[in-house]
């Protein structure tokens, strides 16, 4: 499906547009900013706008309110329908951020059960105590989101919640012409849920795509052919920075290794995965980066690697942001977007990455494994490619069985010849194709 081979450009929209921190009601359309970064994406190599929460929440999106409407803060519902075709007229497709398993505290349903308490039609929707209590002093208990009181967890075992999240999905794509959805914590949601909602959007649109939010454990538990096409690679996140800092390639080797490898065991072999440097909830990569000379290299690995490449707004460009400095750190508002030699090689690797088979869908497995460096082989009936990473300040002469003589580089077109061993310039990564 079109998913296995696209490049992601994920925005976060309450942020990049300037919104408040908290919800004024005041309805402003901050979210037709947006309309000046659709060039800039498609010069990115990026075919498709993953966008972070867009609807009415209390406060950072996650929150919601209501599925129907567009926050306030960003603007009108018809805002966003000129946005979504501005960014279909361009050329990319556009998946918004589903956050099913919590509601905020302002969400309609929750204010009446506040409000008539066991009297309410929509006590039900929610997990409730009548005999208990909680620090927002509501008079009755509530689960929540990993207990964050703000963030009220539905009953996705009723009926009248699935089919309410359901419709408000099916006006998404009426209205904005969605082709897929991210899903919030989807290692929250309940298995028979993922199940139904493949089946519901399946029949909305024939490659709706599911990418689900996952964090550890096996993946195959939310990805599979009955619940979500793809989730988010957390796994190999960690080792993508971790390995440069410390020197220590073998870590995101044998994490690509065990993840997708030759070996009858392997975890996820064929599968599309997202992979990513950086997002809204994490440290920007050049922050997290010890030695920004591995910004490059770090990015190429990525690119090469199996599985779905994500760049988060202002990071092709080098954008700074550390967790520990808060949300609005990881989520700035900007006036618009930039280009440099970080964005115009980021454009290169999506550029090799669309247009290679083997990188879209081929298999994989090590060639050479160092501290310092690392070579793998990405394989396809249509062709051969190398990917090769030197993370040290010094050149490095590989020498290995490449199985042929001669190789051109996706990413800059050079001619590589194989005799005598591979050299590695300091700080420095290659897609050879091979020559058969």
């Amino acid at each position: 499906m079109w998913f296995d081979q696209a490049v992601i450009y994920q925005i976060y929209p309450l942020g990049l547009c300037g919104a408040p921190e908290e919800n004024d009601g005041v309805q402003t359309p901050r979210i037709l900013r947006l309309l000046s970064w659709a060039e800039h994406i498609r010069k990115l190599g990026a075919d498709t706008v993953l966008l972070n929460p867009v609807f009415d929440s209390d406060r950072h999106g996650y929150d919601t309110r209501d599925y129907n409407r567009v926050d306030p803060r960003l603007g009108s519902n018809e805002d966003l329908a000129r946005v979504c075709r501005a960014f279909h007229d361009a050329g990319l497709r556009v998946m918004l951020d589903g956050v099913f398993n919590h509601v905020g505290r302002g969400f309609w349903a929750f204010r009446d059960v506040q409000e008539k308490k066991w009297d309410s039609p929509y006590k039900d929707w929610f997990h409730i105590d009548f005999g208990g209590n909680t620090d927002r002093n509501d008079g009755f208990w509530y689960d929540s989101w990993e207990g964050h009181n703000e963030l009220v967890r539905l009953n996705l075992d009723n009926p009248a919640v699935v089919d309410h999240q359901f419709q408000a999905i099916r006006s998404w794509v009426e209205q904005y012409g969605i082709d897929g959805l991210r899903l919030d914590v989807a290692y929250c949601l309940p298995p028979n849920y993922l199940k139904q909602l493949r089946a519901f959007t399946q029949g909305l649109k024939p490659e709706f795509v599911l990418m689900g939010e996952t964090l550890h454990g096996d993946y195959n538990r939310w990805m599979n052919g009955e619940m979500c096409h793809s989730v988010t690679n957390y796994e190999c996140y960690k080792g993508l920075w971790s390995s440069f800092n410390s020197m220590n390639l073998f870590e995101i080797g044998h994490s690509l290794a065990r993840q997708f490898g030759p070996e009858d065991w392997t975890l996820y072999k064929g599968a599309h995965l997202l992979s990513f440097l950086d997002n809204h909830d994490v440290t920007r990569i050049a922050s997290q980066l010890t030695d920004p000379n591995h910004l490059p290299a770090a990015y190429a690995l990525m690119f090469g690697m199996p599985g779905v490449p994500a760049v988060y707004y202002g990071s092709e460009w080098g954008i700074q942001g550390r967790k520990q400095d808060g949300d609005r750190a990881l989520r700035p508002a900007l006036e618009g977007p930039e280009w440099n030699d970080l964005s115009g090689w980021i454009a290169r690797l999506a550029r090799a990455k669309r247009e290679s088979p083997a990188l879209c869908r081929g298999s994989f497995r090590n060639v050479l494994l160092t501290n310092r460096q690392i070579i793998f082989e990405r394989r396809c009936e249509e062709e051969r490619v190398l990917v090769a990473v030197n993370a040290d300040s010094q050149p490095y002469t590989a020498h290995f069985d490449a199985g042929c003589g001669l190789a051109q580089d996706l990413i800059t077109g050079q001619r590589h010849d194989f005799g005598g061993g591979s050299l590695l310039p300091a700080y420095s990564a290659c897609f050879w194709k091979m020559e058969r």
